[in-house]
């Protein structure tokens, strides 16, 4: 049970990668941004590629990173430039990748066993690789979290979180709003390219139909994070993020471990976010059978 446990945190600091991306667009943006889904596969397609090539699996991942970047921009321009509503530019940035992803592996998956990873300095002072995973996972979201933090607080990120509260409101303080979505989407799209390598390289291979469904397992965590840590200010937000990630993996892997075919995970993620998205609305309904009930006492 306990190595259940620690593959479940492991992976939900990866993900938790993703998670922050999906938040950017999801939440500050009020975006639907679908090309993630295309996005963390090129990730890993990208890192996958370079490190089976021989190339340093740090400087992999960060080029994973700018890949991803690059399919945000692509994004961004697509609705920003030509008007095409963001919901259905980031389907074709999607559709678009799959070809992009084979094209880049030169098939539908790529093996890394056997080869280096960001993980294997770790392991080599005697960390198993849950273990391994967990520190560089660790590492990293200690580090998104804070470039975020003191991002959004400057007056360029300030104006992107202005730009999805009120974009009337934005451009009439002088603001670009258009420029302002493209730079979301870029900075969304890299922490999910990211998020791509670091998983590819904890299962040792990369898959060109990965990216299927991370959409609804980044709002799953979203959600999932508000809902049970809060979200008072910024800084909380990011955090219940992670937290929100860990423990939609924790749910999971205790699903599973309860006996629940593996087939039905897709469809348990999509009702948990029906779900979780529903809740105001039960709440609406709660609450005048609750003043109804009061009044009859």
């Amino acid at each position: 049970m306990l190595q259940i446990l620690l593959g479940a945190i492991s992976l939900g600091l990866l993900w938790a990668v993703m998670t922050i991306g999906v938040y950017i667009t999801y939440r500050i943006l009020d975006i639907a941004d679908l090309s993630v889904e295309g996005s963390i596969a090129m990730g890993a397609a990208i890192a996958a590629s370079l490190i089976y090539s021989g190339m340093n699996p740090f400087a992999a991942s960060c080029i994973a990173l700018f890949g991803g970047m690059g399919a945000g921009l692509v994004t961004g321009l697509l609705h920003t430039k030509l008007k095409i509503p963001a919901l259905l530019s980031g389907i074709l940035t999607m559709i678009a990748l799959y070809s992009v992803n084979l094209r880049i592996m030169g098939k539908a998956n790529l093996s890394l066993l056997r080869m280096d990873t960001v993980y294997t300095k770790f392991e080599e002072f005697g960390l198993n690789h849950s273990s391994a995973v967990i520190l560089f996972g660790l590492v990293c979201v200690i580090g998104v979290v804070g470039i975020l933090y003191w991002f959004f607080g400057t007056e360029i990120g300030s104006a992107i979180r202005a730009t999805g509260n009120n974009a009337q409101m934005a451009r009439a303080q002088g603001i670009n709003t258009n420029n302002m979505i493209i730079l979301g989407l870029v900075i969304s799209n890299g922490l999910v390219a990211l998020c791509g390598a670091l998983i590819a390289q904890s299962q040792s291979f990369a898959d060109v139909q990965m990216g299927i469904g991370s959409i609804v397992i980044g709002l799953a965590s979203v959600i999932i994070g508000e809902v049970l840590f809060g979200k008072k200010n910024f800084f909380t937000r990011l955090l219940s993020l992670v937290l929100g990630a860990i423990t939609y993996r924790v749910i999971i892997a205790l699903v599973l471990k309860m006996g629940m075919p593996a087939n039905d995970l897709k469809m348990f993620t999509a009702l948990t976010v029906a779900i979780a998205l529903s809740l105001p609305v039960f709440r609406s309904y709660l609450i005048p059978f609750k003043k109804s009930i009061k009044g009859e006492l």
